[in-house]
């Protein structure tokens, strides 16, 4: 995935991804760096400022290749320039952009893997929250509270906006023998079928990470969320395209794009001719509306 760049202070931010096996730590003690990582690097040399680690020593294939976002927030009356992230591991992180220093987090979605974040922001991982050859049924699963797809913020509420899913997992931690040619995963996941899954939007204080309001979904979406100027945000869920209001959450428009156009995609707004409009893939085609 993308990383994001602030012109003010010449800053590249890029997650990293998961180490390997995936479900199998034993063969790779301590805490895995730089994996699972949001690294702030100089984009003239490639020399590094500093890195954050979401997961050390992750036993749960929840990389951090997510785009963070850029805000400009007030923190306990201070102003503060921070890179905040809903995490694949089930956590919201806000830190400061220029130090990397953890400011606040929390928990977004279900999570049972950790009682919570430290004081530096480093997970405090549970015992017995971890793959074994019986099989863990662990929050967030796999797929992670949020994952790919496009979060956003907005300004003019001070919130953030994320696609999330609650669902768990049974992880299995399996052999971690390298042999060449041979896929390396040291375990997997099966579905938990002891409990419906199902997605929501929801709105995060961007200074706490503390839920304001959620739009619930049927089923677990895969799809990004768009914030705009006008007071709305854009989600999808399945076969839909809908506009909530960016304060309260409250449904205020749905399309249906038709049983052969279901939603796998980030929404775009564009301006032309001096008209904004969005645009979202469904299926195979491709839907603009113009915002009037």
């Amino acid at each position: 995935m993308t990383g994001v760049y602030d012109p003010e202070s010449n800053t590249v931010y890029w997650g990293t991804g998961n180490p390997g096996p995936d479900w199998n730590g034993d063969v790779r003690k301590g805490d895995n760096l730089y994996s699972d990582c949001l690294i702030a690097l100089d984009p003239d040399t490639g020399a590094k400022k500093w890195h954050f680690q979401y997961t050390p020593h992750d036993m749960n294939d929840w990389d951090s290749t997510q785009t963070p976002t850029l805000v400009d927030s007030t923190v306990k009356g201070q102003p503060r320039k921070m890179v905040v992230l809903a995490n694949r591991n089930g956590f919201y992180y806000a830190l400061d952009r220029t130090t990397g220093k953890f400011i606040a987090g929390r928990p977004y979605v279900k999570q049972t893997w950790a009682s919570g974040l430290d004081e530096v922001g480093r997970p405090m991982r549970l015992p017995k929250a971890e793959p074994t050859n019986e099989g863990t049924l662990i929050w967030p699963s796999l797929a992670g509270g949020s994952n790919w797809y496009s979060s956003t913020y907005s300004p003019k509420t001070d919130l953030y906006y994320v696609n999330v899913k609650e669902m768990a997992a049974i992880y299995y931690k399996g052999d971690a023998d390298y042999k060449p040619g041979v896929q390396f995963n040291g375990g997997g996941q099966d579905d938990y079928k002891g409990e419906e899954p199902y997605g929501a939007v929801r709105a995060l204080d961007v200074a706490s990470g503390e839920m304001r309001w959620e739009y619930k979904l049927h089923s677990p979406s895969y799809c990004g969320v768009m914030a705009t100027g006008g007071g709305l945000v854009f989600g999808s869920n399945s076969t839909a395209f809908f506009a909530l209001d960016a304060a309260k959450g409250s449904l205020l428009w749905r399309f249906e794009s038709g049983g052969g156009g279901g939603i796998d995609a980030n929404p775009i707004t564009y301006m032309h001719g001096g008209k904004q409009y969005v645009a979202i893939a469904a299926g195979h085609a491709l839907l603009v509306f113009s915002l009037d």
